[in-house]
């Protein structure tokens, strides 16, 4: 690797699941407007659902998301009331009942709900939206507290796939990042799913760990798809305490740099695809079978806050603590506190503390970045057309874009932009050229690779 391509290894930058980034978030948008919104959608709108979980029975030091470790049941019960009442509230703001084809789980670990109280929101869900018969459910799972009873509930919901993290199969990673998991769990967990015929399987790895080698990333890669996974996401662990206290009792001076990072992320992707798997944007994998793989051949992929996805959805509702959605006009946020958002809910109102209200500058370089996140090319020029504009306008950003060509990043053909494949890794870097808002704020990212 050429020396001078550390400093995009080691650079700050979003993951680009949106753009605007949260970082730009505001609290000018809130519940009054995202109701406004709301009461704007088209009544032919097709929806997409994000419900959110904020608990888990452990803590794992790694954990970037908005969660809490509980030891009783009581607070999981509460907030299951808490998602019921916000579900009604969306709904009457929608009025009609509106088409719903996909939905995400996650959080935190979902799968911390009993049977019952999963049952009784999906029946929430039903009366308020109308759920398409081929709708994509999909579950994030912790195997270490999966049971029989709640698999069986997961199926009784519509659950159609499966999130299963895993992260890493090393003795010594999983120790040091306080997530100790067997093989035989984790393989447990994916032979109950396909019991109750919830086939499609994700498995979710990490790169980047304390501990963790080339060797053992690879070595992880390798038994997970013994398990005959359908997708593998391969996650480079985002080290920022500054956000995340807890990650300062990982062993910092275990943790690979930048270089090892890149090694370990091309030791994976080299296994995966030598078991037949296809490279989907920067950290997917997928059967060539599969949706994914499918829709990618298509140029149909889109990028939302869960990673790579299918789903082709109107708008995304967001619910329960931080849960973000996606509308026409913006994105907005829920309260990422338990207790703000419970205040809010329990006065009727909508939790909505801040979002982003798209302008049209915003739109355009949304659709450019998502078409380089997911496709590792566009045509700016026929996207700028599309938009009245020139390429004239991107003047600045194509002289950053020849840098990169001159240093085999990048392809270049007038206004087409294609990353070349060795660069794949490097995608965000390359997307971070069209982002109006990064400046000075790259230090409250992660490392690009």
């Amino acid at each position: 690797m050429p020396p001078d391509l550390l400093q995009f290894l080691d650079r700050r930058i979003p993951r680009y699941t949106s753009y605007p980034t949260a970082v730009q978030f505001v609290g000018e948008v809130g519940g009054s407007t995202y109701a406004g919104w709301l009461s704007a959608l088209p009544a032919d709108s097709v929806l997409s659902i994000y419900l959110h979980v904020p608990f888990c029975t452990e803590l794992c030091l790694y954990c970037g998301c908005h969660t809490t470790v509980v030891r009783k049941y009581a607070p999981v019960a509460a907030y299951a009331d808490l998602i019921e009442s916000e579900i009604a509230l969306v709904g009457r703001q929608l009025g009609d009942r509106r088409r719903v084809v996909h939905m995400h789980w996650g959080g935190g670990t979902p799968t911390v709900l009993l049977p019952r109280d999963f049952a009784r929101l999906t029946e929430a869900l039903r009366r308020t939206f109308s759920i398409a018969r081929d709708c994509e459910t999909a579950v994030e799972i912790d195997p270490r507290t999966l049971t029989c009873e709640t698999v069986f509930a997961l199926k009784e919901a519509g659950v159609t796939r499966a999130s299963i993290g895993v992260q890493d199969l090393e003795p010594g990673v999983q120790k040091a990042v306080g997530r100790v998991q067997s093989f035989k769990q984790t393989a447990r967990a994916v032979d109950w799913l396909r019991d109750a015929g919830i086939a499609n399987i994700n498995l979710d790895l990490m790169y980047g760990l304390p501990y963790q080698t080339v060797e053992t990333v690879a070595a992880t890669v390798q038994r997970s798809l013994a398990l005959d996974p359908d997708r593998i996401a391969l996650f480079g662990y985002a080290h920022v305490p500054w956000m995340k206290r807890h990650q300062k009792l990982l062993p910092e001076q275990a943790l690979p740099g930048a270089i090892e990072r890149f090694a370990q992320s091309q030791a994976a992707a080299v296994a995966a695809q030598q078991a037949g798997f296809r490279p989907i944007g920067l950290d997917h994998f997928a059967k060539p079978d599969d949706l994914l793989a499918r829709r990618q051949q298509q140029k149909r992929l889109h990028r939302n806050f869960q990673g790579y996805t299918t789903d082709e959805a109107t708008a995304l509702i967001g619910f329960g603590t931080s849960a973000i959605g996606v509308l026409p006009q913006g994105y907005v946020q829920n309260a990422p506190s338990t207790v703000a958002y419970r205040d809010a809910i329990q006065r009727g109102c909508l939790a909505t503390v801040r979002g982003r209200a798209l302008t049209e500058e915003d739109r355009l370089r949304r659709d450019i970045i998502e078409q380089l996140m997911c496709n590792l090319e566009v045509d700016l020029a026929g996207m700028a057309a599309a938009w009245n504009r020139s390429l004239n306008d991107f003047a600045t950003e194509l002289s950053e874009i020849d840098a990169l060509a001159e240093r085999g990043l990048v392809h270049r053909s007038d206004g087409k932009i294609t990353v070349a494949e060795d660069a794949r890794p490097l995608v965000r870097s390359i997307c971070a050229v069209f982002d109006a808002y990064l400046s000075n704020q790259e230090t409250r990212y992660s490392r690009a690779v």
